[in-house]
């Protein structure tokens, strides 16, 4: 659940500069965007993971699958075939990170 929260609010404060720069929002956005970029930057933290960089890289499997998600539920834009494959292949990638035998 950490991961998911994260990266709805590291989609959400990018998506708040993509409004602004490409479709021409108020740059009003930029505000709740920098929040939610610092509040995903918490949220992280708080994984549970013995390292960081484990913690990223797990985290990046779980991040691409909510973009596409959100690409689905907030754009609009039905995914395609190569953006589910895409997505499980990164899920599966973030499996083998995060519960690798070690």
């Amino acid at each position: 659940m950490i991961f998911l929260t994260a990266a709805l609010f590291e989609i959400a404060g990018c998506f708040a500069f993509w409004a602004w720069w490409r479709l021409d929002r108020s740059p009003w956005w930029l505000v709740p965007g920098m929040a939610a970029l610092a509040a995903f930057a918490w949220i992280l933290a708080q994984s549970d993971a013995a390292a960081a960089g484990r913690a990223y890289a797990g985290y990046g499997g779980v991040y691409v699958a909510t973009a596409i998600g959100w690409l689905w539920l907030v754009e609009g834009v039905v995914p395609d075939r190569w953006d589910l494959a895409g997505g499980a292949l990164c899920l599966a990638g973030c499996a083998v990170i995060v519960f690798g035998p070690r």
